[in-house]
């Protein structure tokens, strides 16, 4: 925050108060979500910055609609499944010290976007937690991470989190599977063998690939990676220096 207020004053402009924008990825299953949750809450007891926002980029997917059209929705969750423009009009909007910036909402439930919007009001600190927030697009102007004034990566064994997607995959067909409208509905009555069976071929085909090829390289880039042991523990902790 002071380096900002330095930089105005010296560019002779009045201080903008703007948020400390902090990016977190990782994989699917991985624990991102939750960790981000700690995050939020631990930095909200801080005096200096009561008001901490957490924003997931899931809400700048495309609509399922759109995926269709252009023939990706196999892909939902890999780069260009995402409105990558609308997430850096976003966050230039913070950076800019806007006084309100809405962000679109996805529904875990409808496994869509939704008509609603998550209004950001100048909040102290934002936490954006994504598959892709670390990736950089060669040649396509201001990335997503140039935003960022620190970096997280939550990592794991594949393996572990293979296994972890697994059995997020039967915790759901009790919770949001079990709701007649869920996406996912037709899958609430599946026997354990079969469902088992269908997580690791999602896991297989979209999101092993995934992490193989877009999400894991991201790691090298983040400033704090986040070792996580088979128990969800974490294990290490790395900072770049």
């Amino acid at each position: 925050h002071e380096l900002h207020a330095v930089t105005d004053r010296f560019l002779g402009g009045l201080p903008a108060r703007t948020p400390y924008l902090i990016g977190m990825a990782g994989s699917v299953a991985v624990g991102k979500s939750t960790t981000a949750r700690i995050l939020q809450a631990l930095l909200a007891r801080w005096p200096d910055h009561p008001d901490v926002e957490l924003v997931t980029t899931d809400g700048f997917l495309y609509p399922n609609a759109e995926l269709e059209r252009r023939g990706i929705a196999e892909r939902k969750g890999f780069p260009e499944s995402y409105d990558t423009a609308a997430l850096v009009h976003m966050l230039a909007a913070l950076e800019a010290g806007e006084e309100e910036v809405a962000v679109p909402l996805y529904s875990h439930v409808t496994y869509d976007v939704i008509d609603e919007v998550q209004m950001l009001r100048r909040p102290d600190v934002v936490i954006v937690e994504g598959l892709n927030v670390l990736q950089h697009a060669a040649g396509s102007g201001r990335q997503v991470s140039d935003f960022f004034d620190f970096t997280l990566y939550v990592d794991a064994e594949e393996v572990d989190i293979e296994r972890w997607y697994t059995e997020r995959f039967r915790t759901l067909r009790a919770t949001v599977f079990a709701n007649p409208d869920s996406f996912f509905h037709r899958f609430a009555s599946l026997p354990d063998q079969e469902l088992e069976g269908l997580a690791a071929a999602v896991w297989a085909s979209i999101n092993r690939p995934n992490l193989r090829e877009n999400i894991e390289p991201t790691r090298p880039r983040a400033r704090v990676v986040l070792e996580k042991g088979p128990d969800h523990r974490v294990r290490r902790v790395h900072l770049r220096r």
